[in-house]
């Protein structure tokens, strides 16, 4: 009876140093700067797409300056208050009880 190993040619297959620096170097250097190169390009697509024109991106980042606005020099309530002051130093009474 013969094995069932006997049956086929017995290959001894050893690594060469050339295939081992492909297997334990290369190979995983060459998947990180791939899966870097996809993570690089989403970000690019979606900053270019997308975040630019968020503003709170834009305030984080300092891509657009907040426009000073200036308030107006008189509100309702102090138009009010105002005519109110007018109305009395027209009168002569100033507030001031005598």
């Amino acid at each position: 009876m013969e094995s069932s190993s006997s049956s086929f040619p017995s290959f001894e297959y050893s690594l060469s140093h050339w295939d081992y620096l492909d297997l334990y170097i290369l190979r995983p250097i060459l998947a990180i700067l791939f899966t870097f190169s996809l993570i690089s390009l989403g970000w690019f697509l979606a900053w270019k797409l997308v975040l630019v024109h968020v503003p709170l991106v834009q305030e984080i980042f300092g891509l657009r300056k907040k426009p000073a606005k200036s308030k107006p020099p008189t509100r309702r309530l102090s138009k009010f208050y105002d005519s109110l002051n007018s109305q009395t130093s027209a009168s002569g009474w100033n507030g001031a009880m005598s």
